[in-house]
């Protein structure tokens, strides 16, 4: 059984977190303790409902104010698929935790509240779902209810979006009227809307085609850990750990060890269970190979035929999610794939508007949510590819070396 990623957005008080608890409530993935303790809190603060909303929001700060602050997740199944949701929030403040929830998505619900339309904050969310490579979208026109389920005002909301959307590279965009406060298509079809003939939500999530959005390839694995027992089991043993992030690794393939440039062939491909005949991405494996190199963490495996490109002058669009603004010059610890590299930034090309997608050459200082266009060198060469061609590869963090804080999510261009 597959698992689908995926994330939320949109702006306050769009129903973000209602939706996700009606999604659980309605999937029949609430345990009754978590419902009675929620009743329980909907009866304490006066709701006169049941505030599935409470479901994601946690923190006592949420709670207190109605609003969601950090990235709450949330796992539940169904027959025909595995969910992990991410609900991130709405305040413009808080674009940097929405990157965060967004990074590993494969999909992005992104909710306009059916009486404002699209506002500032649906075409941020919707550019970072596009900078972040997600490749499928599904826009949530919510609380139908408030206007009286009319066609039109769904339309017209649509016509908006698309006209949006179409600078964006997002493939596959989804549109859907739901009330997730009484459940209009979220998991059951509504019968208030007949005029509506698409699938519902929860439909749309379990069919959404992702097997494709793997890179299958170039092949990359990047080195985590070198595996030595040295036991009197296995005394010789030496495998090399890691996920795989594109392409196909099988027993018998050359590979290519880099940096060094020394080819061998694949011996066995090891998972928890015992060998496998072929590693793919996501797959988490142990790589032996039939000649002994010198390869350590940071090392990356490919095929000879197929590199990734190597540099140490990278072009990167990076969001910023640091109180201290970008440097000049400044210098930060690179983590990308398993490798940790130091780096200086040499030059801020632009800062982007979000809402209007245009480049700002006269303000380059990037600060706390801002996205912009840096070049950095690094100390040692990358081994990389385009984010918009491997997400695992072509992305990186910056962090900074005195607080260790990190500073920056960045994706190669």
């Amino acid at each position: 059984m597959d698992l689908l990623r995926f994330t939320t957005a949109g702006s306050v008080d769009d129903g973000k977190s209602t939706l996700i608890g009606r999604l659980l409530y309605d999937s029949k993935s609430i345990f009754e303790d978590q419902l009675e303790a929620i009743e329980r809190t909907s009866v304490q603060r006066g709701d006169g409902y049941v505030n599935l909303a409470l479901l994601t929001d946690g923190l006592r700060a949420e709670r207190e104010q109605g609003i969601t602050i950090d990235v709450a997740y949330r796992y539940f199944a169904t027959p025909r698929r595995k969910f992990i949701i991410a609900d991130t929030p709405g305040h413009i403040q808080y674009t940097r935790n929405m990157v965060t929830g967004a990074s590993t998505a494969n999909l992005a619900i992104v909710l306009v509240d059916a009486r404002h339309g699209v506002v500032e904050q649906t075409r941020r969310h919707a550019f970072i779902a596009s900078l972040l490579q997600i490749k499928h979208l599904v826009l949530c026109v919510n609380k139908m209810d408030l206007v009286d389920y009319r066609q039109e005002k769904f339309d017209q909301i649509k016509t908006e979006f698309a006209t949006f959307a179409s600078k964006l590279s997002v493939p596959d965009i989804h549109y859907i009227p739901i009330t997730a406060l009484h459940g209009d298509n979220v998991v059951d079809r509504s019968t208030k809307m007949p005029w509506y003939e698409g699938s519902t939500l929860l439909y749309t999530l379990e069919n959404v085609h992702i097997g494709s959005d793997f890179n299958m390839v170039d092949s990359r694995f990047p080195v985590q850990w070198v595996i030595r027992p040295q036991s009197d089991e296995y005394h010789d043993f030496r495998g090399y750990a890691g996920r795989v992030e594109g392409g196909v690794f099988k027993p018998g393939d050359e590979v290519l060890a880099l940096p060094s440039g020394f080819t061998t062939t694949i011996k066995s491909v090891e998972s928890m269970s015992g060998p496998v005949p072929e590693a793919f991405p996501p797959m988490s494996v142990v790589i032996t190979l039939k000649d002994e190199i010198d390869i350590s963490r940071g090392d990356m495996i490919v095929k000879p035929n197929n590199q990734p490109q190597v540099g140490q002058d990278i072009e990167l669009m990076v969001c910023w999610l640091n109180d201290k603004k970008l440097q000049p010059g400044g210098k930060y610890t690179l983590k990308h794939t398993t490798k940790d590299v130091r780096c200086i930034v040499k030059d801020v090309r632009y800062k982007v508007n979000i809402n209007t997608l245009h480049r700002v050459e006269d303000d380059r200082s990037i600060g706390m949510n801002d996205i912009g266009r840096i070049l950095v060198r690094t100390t040692q060469p990358l081994f990389y590819d385009s984010y918009s061609r491997n997400r695992s590869t072509g992305s990186l963090i910056l962090v900074d070396e005195f607080t260790n804080e990190t500073v920056a999510a960045g994706m190669i261009i």
